[in-house]
C-alpha cells in the first residue's frame, strides 16, 4: 500500500491542480474567442443562396437568409421559427434586413437567374436582370441575356472607374498642390521687402504659373466630364421580386454574381475577391462596405513609428537608473513615479499629447517653418507623428521596466571580467550588458506594440478620424508624410459596430476586422519573439 501523501504534498498538489485548471480555462477562453471572430468574421465573405419567398398576404420577396430562431415568448407567433433576412434594395424599401415568421412562407424556391448586385452606393441589389441599355437603346432583353452582356462589360467599366480614380488623385491632385505651392509662395512674397522692380517681375512669373496650372485644371476637368459621361452610359434594369424596377448605372456596379447557379470553384473564386477586396480596397458606403486597407496601413506605420520613438527612450533611461545612477531618494522617486505612469489611463495621454505636442510643440513648428499657410495648420493639428509619440509615452514605462529586469539578469561577474580584461565602462555596456539584456529589452518592446496596437481612446483627440483617403505613406515628396491624419482598425471596429446606421449588415465586418486586428498584434508579436530568442541563444552561457 503506497505511503499516504503528507499535508504539504496534498497542499502543493491540489496548487498545481488549481493552477492547471486556471492556465486551461484561459486558453479555452481565448480558443473561444479566437473561434468566434473566425467563424462570424470569415463567413461574412461567403456566397449565399437567394430564396424567392411567397408570403400568406401574396406578397414576393427575394431575400439572402442570415440567421433562424424560434420566436421568443410573449411575441406574435410564439413557439414557431423565424428567419432574419437580407431584401437588399435599400434605395427603394429603405431597409435591408426583415424578420419573417417562417408560418406565413406558403412557398420558397430558388430560381438560377436570381442575381446580386454589389454597388458603390445603397448596398447590394436582389432582383433580375431585366435590360440592358446603353444611351436608352436596348443592348440585351432577358434575365440571363441582360445578365451576361452586363457581366461581360463590368471589367471595362471597372477600368474606367479606376481611370476616373487615377485622373483625379494623380493629374488633378498634383495640380492642385502646386496651385497650392503657388498660393504659399504668394503669400510670402506679399511679406518680404524687395525692391519694386524685383516683387514685379516676381509676381509676374507666379501669375504666369497660376494661369498655366489653372489651364492644366481645365484641360484634365474636361477629361474627367467626359470620363464620367463615359462611365455612366451603360445601364442595368433590374426587377425586383414583387415587380418594381430600378435602373442602375453600370458603372456603379462592384460585382454581380447569380449566387444560385454558382459551382464550388466559382463561390471559391467570389469569395476570394471579397477577401481581397476587404484587405486591400478603400472603404465605401460610410466605412459599411469595402475595404479595410487605409485603417490597415495606418495602425502598422502607427506601431511602427511609435517603436522606433519609444525603444531609444525607454532604453538609455533604464541604462541610466541602473547602470550610473547613484540611487537614493531621487532615483527611488523616478521608479515610483515610472510605475505609476504605467497605471495612468490612456485618455489622459491623450490629451496631454493634444496639449503638448499639437498644440505646444505643433504651433511652434508651424510659426517657424510654415507661416505662410497660417492660420490653416500643418503640424499644428493631429497627425500620425504626434500620435505615435503619444502612444510611445503612455509604452514608456513598459520598456523601462522590461529593459532593467534585463539589465538586471546579467550577472555581475560577466561586467567584472570586462573590466578586468582592460574594458572601458562604456565598452562593458555596448559589448556585453546591453547583447545579454537584449531579450528583455525585446520583451518590453513587444509589450509595448501589443498594448498600443489596440488602443484607441488617446488616439481619437490626436490625429485618428473615421475617413483618410490619402495614406501617410505615397510616391509624393516627402513620401513620409507625418502630419496627415490616418485610420485606425480599433477605432474603425468601434465607428463600424456602434456608429454605423445599419448595424446588422456590418456585423460580420466588424468580427472581420477583430480578427484582423489581433492578427496583426499576434504577427508583430510573433516577429519579434522569434527575433528574441535568436539573441538568446545567440548569447547563451553558462553565466547568460
Amino acid at each position: 500500500m503506497p505511503p499516504r501523501p503528507s499535508r504539504a504534498e496534498a497542499r502543493d498538489r491540489a496548487m498545481t491542480a488549481l493552477t492547471a485548471a486556471a492556465l486551461a480555462l484561459t486558453v479555452l477562453l481565448l480558443a473561444g474567442l479566437i473561434t468566434l471572430l473566425a467563424v462570424r468574421g470569415l463567413g461574412a465573405f461567403r456566397v449565399r443562396p437567394l430564396d424567392l419567398l411567397e408570403l400568406r398576404d401574396g406578397s414576393r420577396l427575394l431575400v439572402e437568409i442570415r440567421d433562424r430562431e424560434r420566436i421568443p415568448a410573449g411575441l406574435p407567433g410564439a413557439g414557431h421559427h423565424r428567419i432574419r433576412a437580407r431584401t437588399g434594395n435599400r434605395d427603394l424599401t429603405g431597409n435591408d434586413f426583415l424578420w419573417i415568421d417562417e408560418s406565413e412562407i406558403v412557398h420558397r424556391s430558388r430560381p438560377r437567374d436570381a442575381a446580386l448586385l454589389e454597388r458603390l452606393e445603397w448596398g447590394p441589389f436582389l432582383g433580375f436582370a431585366a435590360e440592358l441599355r446603353r444611351d436608352g437603346a436596348v443592348l440585351a432583353r432577358g434575365p440571363r441575356e441582360a445578365f451576361e452582356a452586363a457581366r461581360a462589360l463590368l471589367p471595362a467599366k471597372r477600368a474606367q472607374w479606376e481611370r476616373i480614380r487615377e485622373l483625379e488623385r494623380g493629374e488633378i491632385g498634383a495640380v492642385n498642390r502646386a496651385l497650392e505651392r503657388l498660393r504659399l509662395e504668394r503669400r510670402a512674397l506679399a511679406r518680404r521687402a524687395l525692391p519694386p522692380e524685383e516683387r514685379e517681375r516676381r509676381e509676374s512669373a507666379l501669375a504666369a504659373s497660376i494661369a498655366e496650372q489653372q489651364a492644366r485644371y481645365r484641360e484634365l476637368a474636361g477629361r474627367l466630364d467626359a470620363l464620367r459621361a463615359g462611365f455612366e452610359r451603360e445601364r442595368l434594369l433590374m426587377r425586383t421580386a414583387d415587380g418594381r424596377e430600378r435602373e442602375i448605372p453600370l458603372g456603379h456596379v462592384v460585382r454581380m454574381i447569380r449566387p444560385n447557379a454558382l459551382g464550388p470553384v466559382a463561390r471559391a473564386g467570389v469569395y476570394l475577391s471579397r477577401l481581397r477586396e476587404f484587405l486591400l480596397d478603400e472603404p465605401r458606403e460610410s466605412n459599411t462596405e469595402g475595404g479595410i486597407f487605409p485603417a490597415l496601413f495606418g495602425t502598422v506605420l502607427m506601431v511602427l513609428i511609435m517603436a522606433l520613438a519609444v525603444t531609444p527612450f525607454g532604453v538609455f533611461a533604464a541604462i541610466y537608473l541602473r547602470e550610473y545612477s547613484r540611487g537614493g531618494p531621487f532615483v527611488r522617486a523616478i521608479r515610483v513615479a515610472v510605475h505609476n505612469l504605467a497605471g495612468v489611463p490612456s485618455i489622459v495621454f491623450g490629451v496631454f499629447g493634444l496639449g503638448f505636442f499639437v498644440y505646444g510643440v505643433g504651433g511652434v513648428i508651424d510659426r517657424l517653418f510654415f507661416p505662410d499657410a497660417l492660420p490653416t495648420p500643418t503640424f499644428g493639428t493631429g497627425g500620425i507623428l504626434w500620435a505615435s509619440l503619444t502612444l510611445a509615452l503612455l509604452t514608456v514605462p513598459v520598456v523601462i521596466v522590461a529593459t532593467e529586469e534585463g539589465l538586471d539578469s546579467v550577472p555581475e561577474i560577466a561586467r567584472q571580467g570586462s573590466r578586468a580584461l582592460g574594458a572601458t565602462r562604456f565598452e562593458t555596456l555596448v559589448r556585453v550588458i546591453l547583447p545579454g539584456a537584449s531579450p528583455g529589452i525585446l520583451t518590453g518592446l513587444i509589450l509595448a506594440m501589443s498594448r498600443a496596437a489596440g488602443e484607441v481612446a488617446p488616439l481619437m483627440v490626436v490625429g485618428m478620424v473615421k475617413l483618410a483617403p490619402a495614406l501617410p505613406l505615397d510616391t509624393e515628396y516627402p513620401y513620409l508624410h507625418l502630419e496627415r491624419k490616418f485610420m485606425h482598425l480599433g477605432f474603425h471596429i468601434y465607428d463600424v459596430g456602434f456608429q454605423s446606421p445599419n448595424v446588422e449588415a456590418v456585423l460580420p465586418l466588424v468580427y472581420a476586422t477583430a480578427l484582423l486586428l489581433i492578427g496583426v498584434v499576434l504577427v508583430s508579436n510573433l516577429a519579434a519573439i522569434l527575433l528574441r530568442n535568436r539573441l538568446r541563444r545567440r548569447f547563451a552561457s553558462p553565466h547568460l
